[in-house]
């Protein structure tokens, strides 16, 4: 390792990657159910976390594991013989959270810990490699210290993947079944966690025998978003801990308290994100973009201005990044949403004042029908967006429906 590699990998060591399960927003329930798990010893030696995207699913899983390998925190004591899944340990040994600051925390912290590994999708860089997690481990650190609720896409991306598809080899199933039948070096246990095993494929019986049949004090973890992907042999060998979206509430609390963000733009950001953090973080981190203009040049050019217009607004739209376009109609939906509340309850949501009066010029523009309406056409349209669609075909068709689906009652929104 070079001079130039120290410094980088010293840096990286400064940050603190995972976090306690104290520092993740929201999730108390999920939260208090791991502790008792472990602290009544019904804790199984392989979960699955399922959660969608931006749910903080990953983070649960490493504060479990860091929860685990606490040196305050040991479930009965390992040095007398103890065991994670063995006889239960006086409540008294169990804290309600990671301590932070034994060694073990700090190199949990740091995904450092030698005892807790990671697998994860992996793309080849050179023809005939066969790659394995451990190859791809600091930008994994990376990852999880800048990106931390991200999905698929961000980390394929981050590690150069551009167009190629990332998978959970055989080779990288053959690398687990080695480690975990090592002896563990410090915690007493062997914990694996496997981020998006969506990506195993076939290769991921190669894990069952190992899953079945776990040496002493071993820990699975499976960390997935979409349950229709994952092999049914791994999902009959878990036990499922189902993680929710997050309440509004609890991703604006996230970002006043732990992100600094002012209340109102916290509550705006938070609306809009819709219990994801994923999208919460990446609002926060973009730059200010202009959403109601936008919103308003596209309704004025479908009521109001003609073809001409449209064509030019979705010339204009169609250049945006795909993450901005299913930030412009998720906008597009909230204020659909608010003003079909104001419609049904007649009080107006916590929006900001130029928002409360935009949602009100949508019910002079169309009835709560036709809004619902519209916002089904926006939510396909974001589904359609994720996969990849051709933005120009799908604005264009887009713009038509909503012209057909308002043209008896237009309303034009002016500044």
């Amino acid at each position: 390792m070079n001079a130039k590699d120290r410094l980088v990998l010293a840096a990286l060591y400064c940050y603190l990657y995972a976090m306690p399960f104290s520092e993740i927003p929201g999730q108390q329930s999920t939260k208090a159910n791991l502790v008792n798990l472990v602290s009544s010893n019904r804790l199984s030696h392989a979960l699955l976390f399922l959660g969608k995207e931006g749910s903080g699913a990953l983070q649960l899983a490493l504060a479990l594991a860091q929860y685990v390998v606490c040196e305050r925190n040991k479930p009965g004591a390992v040095n007398a013989g103890g065991s994670l899944f063995g006889e239960v340990a006086p409540a008294s040994t169990f804290l309600e959270d990671a301590c932070g600051n034994c060694p073990s925390c700090k190199k949990a912290s740091a995904l450092v810990h030698p005892d807790i590994h990671f697998s994860f999708p992996t793309i080849t860089l050179k023809a005939g490699e066969k790659p394995i997690a451990s190859d791809f481990i600091q930008e994994w650190r990376s990852f999880v210290a800048q990106t931390p609720f991200g999905n698929a896409f961000d980390w394929l991306q981050l590690i150069g993947a551009e167009n190629k598809q990332g998978n959970i080899t055989a080779h990288e199933c053959e690398d687990i079944n080695r480690k975990l039948n090592l002896k563990s070096f410090e915690s007493g246990y062997k914990i694996l966690i496997q981020w998006m095993p969506e990506y195993l494929g076939l290769t991921g019986n190669k894990l069952l025998k190992l899953i079945e049949e776990p040496p002493a004090n071993t820990l699975f973890i499976f960390v997935a978003e979409d349950e229709s992907r994952l092999l049914s042999t791994i999902l009959s060998r878990t036990q499922l801990v189902k993680i929710n979206r997050l309440d509004t509430v609890d991703v604006q609390s996230w970002l006043i308290n732990k992100q600094g963000v002012p209340r109102e733009r916290a509550q705006q950001i938070a609306a809009l994100a819709e219990g994801n953090l994923r999208a919460a973080f990446q609002l926060l981190h973009q730059a200010d973009e202009d959403w109601e203009g936008i919103l308003r040049d596209w309704l004025n050019a479908i009521v109001k201005n003609g073809p001409a217009a449209q064509v030019k607004w979705v010339d204009e739209t169609s250049k945006l990044g795909r993450e901005k376009q299913k930030q412009f109609l998720a906008y597009f939906i909230h204020l659909l949403s608010c003003a079909v509340q104001i419609a049904n309850i007649g009080t107006a949501p916590d929006i900001s004042e130029n928002e409360l009066d935009f949602a009100n010029r949508l019910l002079r523009l169309a009835s709560t029908e036709q809004l619902e309406a519209i916002v089904k056409e926006l939510d396909r349209s974001a589904y359609h967006i994720e996969r990849n669609a051709n933005p120009k075909i799908l604005f264009m068709a887009l713009t038509i429906k909503i012209y057909h689906i308002i043209r008896y009652k237009a309303v034009i929104l002016v500044h």
